[in-house]
């Protein structure tokens, strides 16, 4: 279970942000804070595994409060929730360490996207050792894959295709675009457009099973 801690100024927003994270399996929220003080405070106590982070808080911005946290050497992870747009807000932040930036507003299948591809880096992190390098590149880029992975077509995230990959990689066997919406955790739809551009691209191949009736059912298997 991964411990979260949402701090937000705004007390509708850390609610329904609260409500988010609990509806996502294997996350649990540990408490909310209103202030960078309250967060610092709140760090201290609970030792979340993750917070949640709005940088515009009444008394400090977000990033003081990530500054203060590490100084009192805490090892929590964070992940930037902000309406700042600013190119130098998102770049300080990925300066101070943040696993991931959350622009608002933004919908639940957007935050668990996101939980669900941090969950996968913390357990690849977790083993004691990396098999070779693919391995050490799927962890430290963002995109989870190396530069010489096929540029994904217009509306498809790096995010959700490392997750869809791994359902892929980590599954014995084939699966179909309803299985692995289910464990990504993304609709049908969006799904067969990553399983597809897989296919596409030689990383997955595609068989037909034929049912009693109807169109035969497409699935899917990693081969890259």
């Amino acid at each position: 279970m991964i411990d979260v801690l949402v701090v937000d100024d705004d007390f509708m927003v850390a609610r329904i942000h609260r409500g988010f994270v609990e509806r996502i399996d294997g996350f649990r929220v540990v408490g909310t804070a209103s202030t960078g003080e309250q967060a610092v405070a709140a760090v201290e106590e609970l030792r979340p595994d993750l917070v949640l982070l709005d940088l515009y808080l009444p008394d400090m911005f977000g990033l003081d409060v990530v500054t203060r946290i590490r100084a009192a050497r805490h090892d929590c992870d964070v992940l930037v929730i902000s309406a700042a747009r600013e190119a130098e807000a998102v770049r300080r932040a990925v300066r101070y360490g943040a696993v991931n930036y959350l622009l608002k507003p933004f919908g639940f299948d957007e935050l668990r996207t996101r939980l669900a591809q941090y969950a996968a880096r913390r357990a690849a992190l977790r083993t004691a050792v990396v098999a070779d390098q693919a391995d050490v590149d799927r962890v430290l880029s963002r995109s989870g894959s190396t530069a010489t992975t096929p540029a994904l077509p217009r509306g498809l995230s790096p995010e959700t295709a490392e997750l869809v990959e791994r359902a892929l990689r980590g599954h014995t066997g084939t699966l179909s675009a309803s299985e692995c919406a289910d464990r990504v955790g993304i609709s049908r739809v969006s799904a067969r457009r990553y399983l597809e551009h897989f296919s596409g691209t030689g990383r997955a191949e595609v068989t037909l099973k034929y049912g009693a009736a109807g169109r035969p059912e497409r699935r899917y298997a990693w081969v890259a």
